[in-house]
């Protein structure tokens, strides 16, 4: 059939759709002989329910389901036969003045935009570097250590330092009134860990077993507990047990129960690289990924679909309503939102989204099964059984698709990084790692 194709604006296009009723009515007129074959009615044995009978019953929810599909084929067939790539849904409403014997409709919908990618060269790039050092493996095994270690009651004469473990007693009044969650007996915490506030474990740092102390704590503005956030409550602190830190020694026994069978120390520092140079490694191409899609966004031209930015403004809100729920909000799935505080995000998102399908296109940087295989190795080599993690990958389709844009967007990276004007800057591995 002909199509006419009309430009309303930017991306928004009109078609429109000639329907024959003869068509329309035969199809009806077909679904209905199909309903009446299986219909029960009172009063008639199943089958023999006279057609009128059927069409009075049935008549307009049917007609009503072959012009949808009717609507629906004529709508891709024209999409079809014109090429255009229709981002959402159309919009679909009956025109008057249509020719006798047919039904006439116009669909207004976007396409997807022509994407304009500018002379990456000009595209200005900071690659970050970072290395492990002994620093590094030195922090982790210190680290180790502390997951292995034990405590000791503290004599009686000896006070609390950074490290210790306190039992407390504790009860806080605000305006000289008990408040929810502010009494506890028993209560244990790691002084110097970040556990509790700081003015709590500055209160408690120094003091001894059997000691009390009475002092004040503001809570911050932004504190989870919204009754008390912002206000100061007056504390009664008792320290019931003070026991210290015992961390292993660096030896045979610890090393083997960190799973290396030797029991060298040397084997366990080897360990220790390996797995912190592959999560420096998976860092380094996460920041410099967002660096490659910032450069690469600021060199392309395109206009953005609204029902696309519309649909990920849809997908963020319910990520924000399922985060909300998780945290144990009451009622998350009916919080109010306000759309506009995710549209700078779900417009980035679209933007991205296109230009790096194009680039991938043109430039042929689609996963390779090698690559697919590569990376699900990397990602398994740091489990206790590889081949296991392997297999859960290959075998989900769904994850491995997100394997896929991973690599995808490596690919669109590395491409990237070799037309660009890249300028290299070393990171500490403290910096990289958020330490710093």
């Amino acid at each position: 059939m002909a199509v006419t194709v009309e430009t309303l604006e930017k991306l928004e296009r009109k078609i429109t759709l000639s329907l024959p009723l003869a068509a329309i009515q035969t199809e009806v007129e077909a679904r209905l002989k199909k309903v009446a074959r299986t219909v029960k009615m009172d009063g008639f044995r199943p089958g023999k329910v006279p057609m009128n009978v059927v069409a009075q019953r049935y008549g307009y929810s049917v007609q009503y389901e072959v012009l949808n599909d009717k609507v629906g084929e004529a709508f891709a067939q024209a999409v079809a036969e014109t090429g255009l790539r229709v981002a959402g849904q159309p919009r679909i409403s009956e025109k008057e003045g249509a020719p006798e014997g047919h039904a006439d409709f116009e669909a207004v919908f976007e396409v997807f935009p022509e994407v304009k990618i500018g002379d990456l060269a000009g595209a200005a790039v900071e690659k970050l570097t970072a290395e492990v050092d002994d620093a590094a493996i030195e922090k982790t095994l210190d680290i180790l250590r502390k997951q292995r270690r034990t405590f000791a009651q503290r004599a009686a004469d000896e006070a609390a330092v950074d490290g210790d473990r306190v039992t407390v007693d504790f009860e806080g009044k605000i305006d000289g009134e008990a408040f929810a969650g502010g009494k506890a007996e028993g209560f244990q915490f790691l002084v110097g860990e970040g556990q509790m506030l700081k003015e709590f474990e500055d209160a408690v740092r120094g003091m001894k077993a059997g000691e009390s102390k009475t002092f004040p704590l503001a809570f911050p503005e932004d504190y989870h507990g919204k009754d008390v956030a912002g206000k100061t409550a007056d504390f009664l602190v008792t320290v019931n047990k003070l026991e210290a830190a015992h961390l292993p020694e660096v030896n045979e026994a610890l090393v083997k129960s960190l799973g290396i069978a030797d029991g060298s120390v040397e084997a366990l520092r080897a360990d220790i690289k390996k797995n912190l140079e592959r999560e420096v490694k998976f860092r380094l191409q996460a920041r410099n990924k967002q660096a490659v899609m910032d450069a690469l966004v600021s060199v392309a031209e395109l206009d953005l679909p609204k029902a696309s930015v519309q649909a990920e403004v849809a997908r963020l809100m319910e990520g924000a309503r399922a985060d909300l729920k998780q945290r144990g909000i009451k009622d998350a799935d009916k919080a109010e939102i306000p759309e506009d505080i995710f549209l700078p995000q779900a417009e980035r998102r679209v933007r991205l989204g296109l230009v790096v399908a194009e680039l991938v296109k043109t430039n042929k940087l689609e996963a390779t099964p090698e690559q697919l295989k590569a990376h699900v190795d990397e990602l398994a080599a740091s489990y206790e059984k590889p081949e296991e993690v392997v297999r859960w990958y290959f075998g989900d389709r769904q994850r491995l698709a997100e394997v896929e844009a991973v690599v995808i967007e490596n690919n669109v990276t590395e491409f990237v990084l070799g037309k660009a004007k890249v300028s290299d800057k070393a990171v500490s591995f403290e910096e990289l790692m958020g330490q710093a």
